[in-house]
């Protein structure tokens, strides 16, 4: 089976791709599609927008990035139809990622100031738009997607909503600099199975070359190392990232 995925090449379904994409979000599609191409492993991408059906068996990896509070509400909405699809893709270890507002609406609701957007209920969490300043700036965070291995993933953050990870959730990193998930916890992004919700724009993944492969490896189930790549810009981005963080 593991073969057959990847003989098959990646698939990504990209949700709300013209909507969900502030902070040039989309770009960590790009760096998934280049760092599967430079190893020779296919990569097709599909879209599922608004009105459109969610198949959950059609991607090994599910996108959906951040963006402005009009575009949130009008996805917030149309995913209580793609909530079966989401839950079931899930179920069957399909690898989900969400950045932002993504991130907000996998979970309970996300309450404004004058209205409760309803999220899927994938994740144990709810958030907040809080009355206080934005959550900006450069954040580094300490993650173990692996058993005994800590890697800093480091990126940039900007969020009004103060996320709050209920009891069944496990947080996908301890904050190292910047605030994360409501600037009091300590905690960053949410981890469940293969499902990652995160703060961090920028985009993330050109930031995190290790991170795109942990991904790419973990969709497509696969249990040892991709072949490594000459990384040598890639990893200085990474540096430059932690270094703009303070770490």
């Amino acid at each position: 089976m593991v073969s057959e995925l990847a003989d098959r090449g990646l698939r990504v379904c990209a949700l709300y791709p013209e909507l969900m994409n502030i902070y040039a979000d989309r770009g960590n599609l790009l760096m998934l599609e280049r760092r599967c191409a430079w190893r020779g492993i296919g990569f097709t991408l599909a879209a599922s927008s608004l009105g459109d059906p969610l198949d959950p068996d059609a991607a090994d990896l599910f996108y959906i990035g951040g963006g402005q509070d009009r575009d949130q509400r009008l996805c917030a909405f149309d995913l209580q139809d793609k909530r079966e699809a989401l839950h079931a893709a899930a179920a069957r270890g399909a690898a989900i990622v969400a950045v932002c507002g993504g991130y907000q609406l996998l979970g309970h609701s996300y309450e404004l100031a004058d209205e409760k957007l309803p999220g899927v209920g994938l994740l144990d969490l709810h958030t907040v738009r809080a009355e206080g300043p934005r959550l900006i700036g450069n954040i580094a965070i300490e993650v173990e997607l692996d058993p005994g291995s800590k890697r800093v993933l480091a990126g940039f953050e900007n969020h009004g909503g103060r996320t709050h990870l209920g009891p069944s959730a496990q947080p996908l990193g301890r904050v190292l600099r910047g605030h994360g998930n409501n600037g009091h916890d300590q905690f960053e992004g949410v981890r469940r199975m293969n499902v990652i919700g995160t703060y961090m724009h920028g985009p993330l993944l050109p930031k995190n070359a290790w991170f795109a492969d942990w991904l790419i490896a973990t969709a497509l189930g696969r249990s040892e190392l991709l072949p490594p790549l000459a990384d040598e810009f890639e990893n200085a981005a990474h540096d430059e990232a932690r270094h703009a963080a303070g770490v």
